[in-house]
């Protein structure tokens, strides 16, 4: 058994050449409906293709079966909810989708509402913050080839994973809305999560609780911080406030969401949530090198992998639509950064990533 190699935090956002992720948003019948964006994934030579908890086609399933059809592109669930599965069964996927896509692997995890986890649990988290904690980091125990002891509130664990062979690198995330868990996520996990968090907030708040954390339990730096950015293209036809509802209304309604943004100094509760949700970048139009610029900003405030989210367009226009404005976006990205290369002198090789060597 080879002992899983040193691996160095990365710390703020690089300036270095960014490329997006893309992420599917919805809960698919099917994985063929995710199909276009693993091809778009591969297309453009994208971050990684992510997808959401699913209670319609399982999201590790989804992903080993688009791989088995040839798609083999790095990929992450973002995120995936811990009541639904022991840490045990949760390493084991992740480590299964690695050696199935040969590809690395964002393995993230999160609460779910309240409502949802005491559905499945015997009683209520009386601290998702210590849930979350205690899960990712007997998950990250367990992919670096450890024996894990734990009696907790939450789960008990006394097991290791059965060695294997080389595959790709697995970093877990935790998802993060709040303070508090940014600083929980801070001292557990290798990625930090984010949805709808706007630029300000990631800079000014979550960010330096991710660091706070990551000190506070003697970690060299804090995690990356990986965001889904709702984005639209402007096309005639296309009004920005109808693209800001339909892209962020089940979201608004969920206390969690709407307490974040409140924090975050966006009026949910005002006449017009939508118009506040773009000014705040929350959603974020225009054409493909405006929406590069505004995801510049979000590079800026602390993000080192941004996830395009085009629900809205999914949702109004459906996915060749969709996968239109992600390839334009995209491509606008990396025409931005060969131009702030050239302008600065700095490298455009691609960010080196957090690289583990597990079992």
């Amino acid at each position: 058994m080879t002992a899983p190699e040193p691996v160095p935090a990365p710390g703020p956002a690089s300036t270095s050449a960014f490329v997006p992720a893309v992420l599917y948003p919805l809960q698919p019948d099917h994985p063929e409906l995710v199909a276009s964006f693993a091809e778009l994934a591969a297309r453009t030579d994208a971050r990684r293709l992510w997808l959401c908890q699913s209670f319609r086609s399982e999201p590790h399933q989804v992903l080993a079966y688009l791989a088995g059809l040839g798609h083999a592109v790095p990929v992450g669930t973002a995120v995936t909810l811990l009541p639904l599965r022991h840490p045990y069964e949760a390493a084991l996927q992740a480590r299964s989708l690695a050696l199935l896509t040969g590809r690395p692997v964002v393995a993230g995890y999160g609460i779910g509402t309240p409502e949802f986890a005491h559905g499945l649990t015997p009683e209520p988290y009386r601290s998702p913050r210590t849930a979350v904690g205690e899960y990712v980091t007997s998950v990250r125990a367990l992919l670096d080839g450890g024996s894990v002891a734990h009696d907790g509130p939450y789960h008990r664990l006394h097991a290791a994973l059965p060695p294997v062979g080389p595959h790709a690198p697995v970093e877990v995330g935790a998802g993060v809305l709040r303070p508090g868990m940014a600083h929980t996520a801070g001292a557990t996990a290798d990625v930090a999560i984010t949805w709808m968090t706007p630029p300000d907030y990631l800079r000014d708040t979550l960010v330096p609780r991710l660091a706070a954390g990551a000190a506070e339990a003697g970690r060299a730096t804090r995690p990356r911080v990986a965001t889904a950015v709702h984005v639209a293209v402007r096309r005639p036809g296309r009004d920005p406030r109808r693209l800001a509802q339909a892209a962020t209304g089940t979201h608004l309604r969920a206390p969690h969401y709407a307490d974040m943004l409140r924090r975050a100094g966006v009026d949910v509760d005002g006449p017009d949530p939508a118009a506040q949700l773009l000014r705040a970048d929350v959603v974020v139009t225009g054409t493909p090198d405006e929406i590069a610029a505004t995801l510049a900003g979000y590079r800026a405030a602390g993000v080192d992998e941004i996830l395009l989210n085009p629900t809205a367009v999914l949702l109004t226009e459906g996915v060749h639509a969709a996968v239109t404005d992600l390839e334009e976006i995209i491509t606008a990205c990396r025409s931005s950064d060969r131009s702030a290369a050239g302008s600065t002198g700095r490298s455009s090789a691609p960010a080196s990533g957090r690289v583990r060597s597990v079992l």
